[in-house]
This record gives structure tokens, C-alpha cells and sequence, in this order.
């Protein structure tokens, strides 16, 4: 068995109400975020390939395209711009087209903050 994974960023800025650092964090302010998706399984038919990376390519770039450089709190279906909400938003947008897709990750690497949403953690 084997994981495939693509990597994409996005620039975006956002709110978000907290009560830590919570000035901060309440200002519009942006980010760089890396995403990275991977699919599991095995490698099908004459190609080899678990998944066409031309195909995951191109959807990735759909969801991107919702994401790079808006304003992540108007982002419809998103709700408060957290790392896991992202994560969620990029894992609901993507199993769609790659529905091997296990897991999905989103961090700002300036911060090192990650967070990771994994298929096997999520309610049905």
C-alpha cells in the first residue's frame, strides 16, 4: 500500500475572535499557509499509479483558488479561520475527486503551527 501527497500554498488573511493573544488575533492579519493532501492505497490498472498527479493537481487548484488570497472569514462554508476548519474545508472539497484521500494537512510554517485531519478521526 502506499501514500500519495501533494503539497500547495496559499496566502489568505483573516479574524479570529480568542481570548489568548486575542489582539492580535482580532486585527485583520495573514498567513502563508501549506496544505498538503495524501491519498492511500494501492496502484490500479496499467498506469502504476495510485492517482494521476496531473489530475490531483488540477483539483487542488479548485479549492485553492476558494482560498489563495481572499479573506478566509467570507469564505462561504468555512466558518472562524482555524487550522482545523481549514483542514475540513480542504478534506470536504477534495474527497470528492480522490476519494482515497486520508488525510490533509494545513500549517503556517512561520509559527509552526500544523494541524492534521486524518480520515480514520473523522465522525461520519
Amino acid at each position: 500500500m502506499y501514500e500519495l501527497s501533494q503539497k500547495f500554498f496559499f496566502e489568505a488573511a483573516h479574524t479570529l475572535h480568542r481570548t489568548i493573544d486575542a489582539a492580535g488575533s482580532r486585527r485583520i492579519h495573514g498567513h502563508t499557509y501549506q496544505a498538503e493532501i495524501t491519498l492511500f492505497g494501492a496502484p490500479t490498472g496499467d498506469s502504476g499509479m495510485l492517482q494521476d498527479l496531473g489530475y490531483i493537481r488540477q483539483k487542488i487548484e479548485l479549492v485553492k483558488n476558494e482560498l489563495d488570497h481572499q479573506f478566509l472569514d467570507e469564505v462561504p462554508d468555512l466558518g472562524p479561520a482555524t487550522l482545523e476548519n481549514l483542514c475540513k474545508y480542504i478534506y470536504t472539497r477534495m474527497a470528492v475527486h480522490c476519494p482515497n484521500l486520508i488525510a490533509v494537512a494545513v500549517e503556517r510554517p512561520s509559527s509552526g503551527d500544523k494541524c492534521v485531519l486524518r480520515k480514520q478521526y473523522m465522525a461520519d
